[in-house]
């Protein structure tokens, strides 16, 4: 039946038109943005776990961020250390020439008050944003410090923050409030020879004028030093530098952990980014393939009305 008061099939070539038009406009949007889940009405579930992740991955980037923070730290204490370390074991080694039968002590001792002002120096200069792991001239004696190292979400949702630890107390050369806690203001003791027998004595190697002062020796050197102190002394410092050495080795290790840490979390933010992509990204190769289907189709469309809204025309030609 040909009807003037409903045309069903303008209608029928209508609705194929608004379907056409709809699957073009979600094609051009994704095409645009570069997403096929650009918000939640796309697809809910994809949407929420791309959006949570992507909030993880800024949480992990000021984690990347703050292990370089922290790579710098240990990084300054470690070569301040180090560094500490030649200057002791020149200072060794003069307490060993020191022994040698009608060597001037005093010259050799001049050379120690170098090297113990060196030492002094390169400790107080360890310093990185404020925080010196290698000298302590307050009253709160070093301790352990927290470096954040990771960001942690659990199968329950929950999250935490992973923090790195390292005790400041082990590496701390000298300390002007009390000379016990530093490696080189503190008293180191050691039996030496005390003629057929052995005795005990107590030194220490810089003297920071600390608060709480040390109560051995200094090791210095004069006219007067015996050979038996000579050896005392070079004891005391193969004991500081045995010291030196294990916090050197310890700061090396958690060095060591923050480099893999930081090398872990960039290739985490690299496979989250990638996830996140497999779910939410547009395939921009199907897409414009689909939009010169959806255009073709869309100019059938067009004509497909265009012929249904003609067949009103000819019901005139009845009249003629």
């Amino acid at each position: 039946m040909t009807s003037i008061m409903t045309n069903s099939s303008a209608m029928s070539a209508l609705n194929t038109l608004r379907s056409i038009n709809a699957d073009m406009e979600k094609t051009q949007s994704n095409i645009s943005t570069g997403y096929r889940v650009a918000d939640a009405a796309d697809n809910a579930a994809y949407w929420s776990i791309a959006t949570t992740m992507r909030s993880d991955n800024k949480a992990l980037s000021t984690v990347q961020d703050a292990l370089g923070f922290a790579a710098a730290k240990t990084d300054t204490a470690y070569t301040g250390l180090n560094s500490a370390i030649d200057v002791v074991t020149e200072i060794k080694a003069k307490l060993v020439a020191a022994r040698e039968p009608g060597v001037d002590k005093t010259k050799i001792n001049s050379e120690l008050t170098e090297l113990k002002n060196q030492l002094v120096s390169i400790s107080e200069s360890a310093s990185f944003s404020g925080q010196n792991w290698l000298y302590n001239d307050d009253t709160t004696a070093n301790g352990e410090v927290e470096m954040v190292g990771s960001f942690n979400r659990a199968s329950d949702n929950t999250v935490s923050v992973g923090i790195l630890t390292f005790d400041t107390s082990t590496s701390t050369l000298v300390d002007t409030n009390d000379a016990s806690l530093g490696l080189l203001t503190g008293d180191i003791t050691v039996t030496v020879p005390a003629g057929t027998g052995t005795t005990s004595a107590t030194y220490f190697l810089v003297d920071a004028d600390s608060t709480t002062a040390a109560s051995g020796t200094e090791i210095s050197l004069s006219a007067a030093t015996t050979d038996a102190d000579v050896d005392g002394m070079i004891s005391a410092v193969e004991s500081m530098l045995n010291s030196m050495t294990d916090a050197a080795a310890t700061l090396g290790a958690a060095n060591s952990r923050i480099d893999m840490q930081n090398e872990f979390v960039a290739d985490l933010m690299d496979v989250i980014d990638k996830g996140v992509g497999r779910l939410v990204d547009a395939d921009m190769n199907e897409e414009s393939t689909k939009l010169k289907a959806l255009q073709t189709q869309q100019q059938l469309g067009i004509q497909a009305l265009a012929i249904a809204n003609s067949n009103s025309d000819n019901v005139l030609s009845l009249f003629r």
